[in-house]
């Protein structure tokens, strides 16, 4: 009897299984997931390319049901398509074992009800490399859940990388939230991504120097990382590479022996721990509910040296310690507050890490630095930090830009990867870049370079301008954005010029004793602008026209522009004459 019973039971079961194993697969069909186009990675979000257009909210702004209630429907109307949010230990483990998941369901509510999607923030162990969001029974029973220690002695509000309770108290919760988020949005709709941590990393000193970090800095290397260098040797980063080479590219021995005694050690040896666990959170996440999983950095700037900004955090010339040390972690991305913003970009776009700006300052021009990361470096997408502070009028650079980018969303996320688009960026600094496509020499240019605009000689402070090329056959380009000047030339033409400057009229500016003239014309044809159509996107990818620019809008032929404070697309068709 009991046999059969046992049988019946199990046949039950398996049935049961079956008839849930569809629903199961149904639900992580629908998932955002990563993938590979040409040269691009794209965030998949219901089925198609997503570009988030997104804003991060500040650091105690979803705390509060309230607040929450009263920002999300004004990040609808800045724009946005996704908002980042704080998922606070301290909040959802007040009390050791009790879970409060109120704000999380108040911001996933909201987001539905504003069309936004949610990018979550585990702030757990450390936040800004200090662990100021776990929970106080976790702070106080510091013997439990160890600190880090100076090089002094001295304790750290941080905890200890190295402690199994740390990891395990931590660990619990992030597991607990990634339960909650696949019960409430079983379906995927509406949270695509998770950062795990925030800025990670270690201060004061580039390393940890407790009993158990210590011991383990005067250990061997792990075999895991040095065979890992010893595989990727041809791609690893540049500074990575001469790090190792220093003291003769050694595969065995401790981290000092191969990588040399200074605070650059110290911070690669932290790096791989904090990388490893890392990744055992991200095999929690993956393991319940695997949406993409990132880590973001505070970078290395303004000269500073491993620990006096957070040493050991998922910076670029670390890549090869995380992606070692944290194979589920799909990317690294940088938290930019900086001068410089073209050259930290393009140390994230990399071939083994697509590039997210998951923070970064807000400002008057954060709109044409996300046009240029989408076009550039095929992006997958642009936070503001604290957007909740920002304006929704209808007059708003970001505002107006995002709403640009989401009419150019099917447009860019359909040409990603196959090497004819280009991002423009410019100020007062870097005003001109020169592109080539087939033979066709486009010189890009910052608004205020036309020398009929006042305010490029008046003291105005240039703002950032930037956009989009796309290149869409032979003779044909889409330019789209804010603040640029685009002039079109055969690429192979030789001739020299005596320049006159011209007036917005097209005439000389003023006499002279030199007409323009070529000396010495050796190109057999010339590249003319047939046609400039300022156009609408729609939904399908399909043009709408607007209206035609020419005359005075085009300097009679002579280039394409969109001036400062507006934000269009341009359908270009140019021809060639002799």
């Amino acid at each position: 009897m009991n046999t059969i019973y046992q049988i019946i039971k199990r046949t039950g079961l398996y049935i049961c299984l079956l008839l849930l194993l569809p629903l199961s697969l149904s639900a992580q069909s629908t998932l955002a997931y990563l993938n590979k186009k040409g040269t691009a990675t794209q965030l998949i979000v219901q089925g198609r390319p997503f570009l988030i257009l997104g804003g991060e909210l500040g650091n105690s702004s979803a705390s509060s049901s309230e607040d929450v209630e009263r920002i999300f429907p004004k990040l609808q109307r800045m724009g946005l398509n996704t908002v980042l949010v704080p998922a606070y230990w301290d909040l959802i483990e007040p009390t050791e074992g009790t879970y409060n998941f109120s704000q999380i369901d108040k911001a996933i509510d909201q987001a539905k009800k504003n069309n936004l999607k949610v990018v979550f923030l585990w702030f757990g162990a450390w936040k800004n490399s200090m662990s100021c969001y776990a929970p106080l029974w976790f702070k106080r029973d510091y013997k439990k859940y160890p600190r880090a220690y100076t090089k002094a002695g001295k304790p750290l509000e941080i905890a200890s990388v190295f402690s199994e309770n740390v990891y395990q108290a931590d660990n619990r919760a992030f597991k607990k939230l990634m339960q909650h988020i696949a019960e409430v949005d079983s379906d995927g709709q509406t949270v695509i991504m998770m950062q795990i941590e925030n800025e990670i990393g270690m201060l004061e000193n580039a390393r940890d120097y407790s009993k158990e970090a210590t011991k383990l800095f005067q250990s061997q290397v792990p075999q895991q990382l040095l065979n890992y260098l010893l595989k990727n040797k041809k791609e690893l980063h540049p500074q990575m590479l001469r790090k190792w080479a220093q003291n003769g590219y050694k595969t065995q021995g401790t981290w000092q022996d191969v990588f040399g005694a200074d605070v650059y050690t110290d911070e690669i040896f932290m790096a791989f721990h904090y990388a490893q666990y890392v990744d055992k959170l991200a095999q929690t996440a993956r393991s319940i509910h695997p949406i993409p999983l990132y880590v973001n950095a505070a970078m290395n700037s303004r000269g500073r040296k491993p620990g006096e900004y957070p040493s050991a955090g998922p910076l670029a010339h670390l890549i090869d310690i995380w992606h070692c040390g944290a194979p589920h972690i799909d990317l690294l991305a940088p938290d930019l507050y900086d001068k410089g913003f073209v050259d930290w970009v393009a140390q994230y776009k990399l071939p083994n890490n697509p590039l997210f700006i998951p923070e970064i300052k807000r400002s008057m021009n954060n709109s044409v630095q996300a046009l240029y990361v989408f076009a550039e470096h095929d992006a997958i997408g642009f936070s503001p930090f604290s957007i909740e502070d920002g304006s929704d009028s209808p007059q708003d650079p970001l505002v107006q830009g995002y709403g640009l980018m989401k009419e150019l969303m099917p447009v860019i996320t359909s040409n990603q990867g196959k090497g004819v688009m280009n991002g423009l960026f410019f100020d007062a600094q870097n005003k001109e870049r020169v592109l080539q496509y087939d033979g066709v020499k486009l010189t890009c240019r910052h608004y205020f370079t036309l020398p009929w605009d006042p305010r490029a000689t008046d003291g105005s402070i240039w703002p950032e301008g930037g956009g989009v090329v796309l290149r869409l056959s032979k003779d044909e380009f889409l330019i789209a954005g804010n603040g640029i000047v685009v002039e079109f030339e055969k690429a192979d033409v030789h001739s020299q010029t005596i320049n006159t400057k011209l007036g917005e009229d097209g005439f000389a500016y003023q006499g002279g004793d030199h007409a323009q003239q070529d000396t010495s014309w050796k190109g057999e044809s010339r590249v003319g602008i047939g046609t400039v159509d300022e156009v609408s996107i729609q939904a399908d990818g399909s043009f709408q026209y607007v209206r035609r620019l020419n005359g005075d809008q085009t300097h009679q032929g002579r280039h394409v522009r969109i001036s400062v404070g507006e934000f269009k697309i341009l359908h270009v068709k140019l021809y060639e004459y002799k």
